[in-house]
């Protein structure tokens, strides 16, 4: 690169930019830019040549059309190493363009204001600003192209140093930079264009882009001796919908698996209800007339899986089950609000992490991504209501009206438990886990196993069909006295035959909820 001698500025953004122009003034670099950010820079008392100036062509179209001219992107693609190019760029009376400072209209925002029209969305879409960051990168063999304010004092800093010079490295980091800009900014636009229509690609386009931006680097990943980043999807509802930690030390990548699948989970509840969980399953699951009741309970279900957890309430937390939780060694505490009170009390627990964010909402979920070795496998979240009134109970014994409001609490807790999953319940509260088992009997075996709690009377739900009547069995010998399941088998009526032998109720409810 050449010592800088003019730069070419038009932002959207003009954070900081005062102050940046002032100090390219300074070091004797002629400013060109255009439109308002022409008007801005006038107003700042700063000599400036307008576009117009050099291209002879006014600004056209209502301003959709004032750089895209051979005078601007000669000046910025000529190859400085190639005389031929500085030749032409001579004889057409062309002055090299050594900075382009562009950021671009604001898209994505107008896209996702609700009262903004089509033609006010489709006019942020920028044209000339791509362009000519675009032209800019390709060329930073001998152009610095800026597109964040936040790289305003660092770039002064260094063409102040280093006599007008930008180095070559931080030249190819901003590069960089540009092209992820202008990737995310085309990426925005074709996924609001694709909204726009009702076509059958509009929800698996052939082609996707992820816009992410780096939050935080954990400590480690799921192992110390993992490397990790947490990322969030531009434009989205946030991580965690936009979680803020008031206290307690960095999270974990283990502890946001694990707040992720409690906020989920207790969000299936309108009444006061608190969650555990340990290696994103739910070790107890409590409601209650208050969140102390519904905390109390969920840990009854198995304290020791307890220690060490994330716990999750659906509203705000006061005092009393800050004061119940105090004993407890709970990694992570998870809820909406917090009132005064219970963050003194969590205060005094000064390692303990406790994060706010808002409750969890299933309508503004996108896309769910896995990864696998190569690729991506993208499904929509199983967030679809179950439909109560399709149940149907094809048993001699009917389904009582206590056992209903039980199975429909199990029911909700079976879809997030990975699979096999089994849960035994009574209409409060859990009362045995089974989860991740290779066989559904055997999570019937560690779900009663597991219950510290009287089994007999309670109810147990299956996330899909019992494929023999073992678990069945087992179940009934226990004490449960009603099962909720898909249904599905090829051996239904034996698993319905076995239910009617045990004299227990049975509902189908003809959709499996599988977690893998």
């Amino acid at each position: 690169m050449l010592k800088a001698q003019r730069a070419l500025i038009s932002v959207y953004d003009k954070r900081e930019l005062g102050e940046f122009a002032r100090g390219l003034v300074h070091l004797g670099i002629e400013i060109l830019s255009t439109g308002g950010t022409a008007d801005f820079l006038t107003r700042e008392g700063l000599p400036i040549v307008r576009v117009s100036e050099v291209t002879g062509m006014p600004e056209m179209l209502s301003g959709r059309v004032k750089t895209l001219h051979p005078r601007i992107h000669g000046g910025i693609l000529a190859d400085r190493a190639r005389a031929t190019h500085l030749a032409e760029l001579r004889d057409q009376g062309i002055t090299p363009i050594d900075l382009v400072v562009v950021n671009l209209y604001p898209f994505r925002r107008t896209a996702q204001n609700a009262g903004a029209s089509f033609e006010e969305v489709v006019d942020m879409i920028d044209v000339g600003g791509p362009t000519m960051v675009r032209a800019a990168a390709k060329n930073h063999s001998g152009v610095v192209t800026v597109v964040d304010p936040g790289d305003y004092p660092q770039v002064l800093a260094t063409l102040e140093s280093s006599d007008g010079v930008v180095p070559a490295g931080l030249r190819r980091r901003l590069a960089i930079k540009a092209f992820r800009h202008t990737e995310a900014y085309d990426a925005a636009i074709s996924e609001w264009l694709e909204q726009q229509g009702d076509d059958s690609e509009q929800r698996f386009p052939p082609h996707r882009l992820i816009d992410l931006t780096k939050l935080t680097e954990p400590r480690y990943g799921e192992n110390p001796h993992q490397e990790a980043a947490l990322y969030e999807i531009l434009g989205g509802p946030g991580v965690l919908g936009g979680f803020e930690q008031l206290q307690g030390v960095e999270l974990s990548y283990n502890n946001l698996l694990d707040a992720d699948a409690a906020r989920r989970l207790v969000a299936e509840f309108d009444e006061p209800a608190a969650v555990i969980i340990k290696h994103t399953n739910p070790c107890g699951v409590g409601r209650g007339e208050s969140l102390a009741q519904a905390y109390e309970r969920a840990l009854e279900t198995d304290p020791v899986s307890a220690f060490g957890s994330v716990v999750a309430f659906n509203r705000t937390v006061g005092s009393e089950p800050a004061e119940v939780m105090r004993s407890q060694f709970v990694e992570l505490v998870v809820a909406p609000e917090y009132t005064d009170g219970a963050r003194t009390i969590f205060g005094t627990k000064k390692n303990r992490r406790v994060i706010e964010c808002p409750p969890f909402a299933p309508g503004q979920r996108g896309l769910e991504f896995r990864a696998l070795d190569g690729g991506f496998l993208l499904q929509t979240p199983d967030t679809v209501a179950d439909e109560i009134a399709e149940w149907r109970c094809p048993t001699e014994r009917q389904v009582s009206g206590e056992e209903r409001r039980a199975l429909e609490f199990a029911w909700r807790l079976a879809r997030h438990v990975k699979s096999n999953a089994i849960v035994i319940a009574n209409e409060s509260q859990t009362v045995g886990i089974g989860a991740g088992q290779m066989s559904r009997v055997d999570s019937c075996r560690i779900a009663i196993d597991k219950a510290r709690l009287p089994i007999r009377g309670c109810v147990a739900a299956s996330d899909a069909f019992f494929p023999f009547r073992d678990g069945l069995d087992l179940l009934a010998e226990a004490g449960v006295e009603a099962v909720i399941q898909p249904g599905g088998s090829k051996r239904d009526e034996e698993v319905i035959a076995a239910a009617d032998e045990h004299g227990i109720a049975m509902l189908l409810t003809g959709r499996r909820h599988f977690r893998h």
